[in-house]
């Protein structure tokens, strides 16, 4: 069985949104071997961002291994509700009790939805800037661009300004990117 790889963003279906932002939900199970390559993700439901969460632990399982309380703990009631929920979202695909699952925990950090303006404000730049690349890919610019895709890696105005321009003095530059990234997200109501 081959390893699957979730990068910085978790899809979740928007039925169970309100369970997560409620901390009613605190973890996904996802058929096979998936390998989140961050502890931090943001996760998504209905086309928009909608919360941050922490990884807390990975396992691998055969669904008939996983235990009720796991099984609660992603909002279902039973291995059988799982086992036909999982039917539905991968079609096609042989589940039953022997079929390997990956049970990703994880913590809620932050709620992306209902920010207050100064919330907005306090946003890690390299959050800013990893919603930006996603849903602004074809409104941002190559400099834009290349300062996003920096402050994914160094979360640091400082250090992106000196990378990108070999000094620390244009960090008015990377706050600019920076609000004019904010002020779309928040125009297209993807924050």
């Amino acid at each position: 069985m081959s390893k699957k790889f979730i990068g910085r963003h978790l899809m979740l279906k928007k039925e169970y949104a309100e369970a997560l932002l409620e901390g009613r939900k605190t973890s996904t199970i996802r058929l096979g071997i998936v390998v989140p390559r961050y502890n931090e993700l943001i996760v998504h439901s209905g086309g928009r961002p909608i919360a941050v969460v922490k990884v807390t632990g990975i396992s691998h399982k055969k669904i008939r291994e996983l235990t009720l309380d796991e099984v609660r703990e992603d909002g279902f009631q039973s291995r059988e509700e799982l086992v036909k929920t999982l039917r539905r979202l991968y079609p096609g695909e042989r589940i039953d009790e022997e079929s390997v699952v990956t049970l990703i925990k994880f913590n809620l950090v932050k709620k992306l939805e209902g920010l207050t303006e100064d919330e907005y404000r306090r946003l890690e730049p390299a959050l800013v800037a990893r919603l930006a690349l996603r849903y602004l890919g074809d409104r941002l610019g190559d400099e834009e661009k290349r300062i996003l895709f920096d402050l994914t890696r160094t979360n640091s105005i400082r250090r992106t300004a000196y990378n990108i321009y070999g000094n620390a003095l244009n960090r008015a530059r990377i706050r600019k990117v920076l609000r004019a990234s904010l002020e779309m997200l928040r125009g297209m109501g993807k924050i």
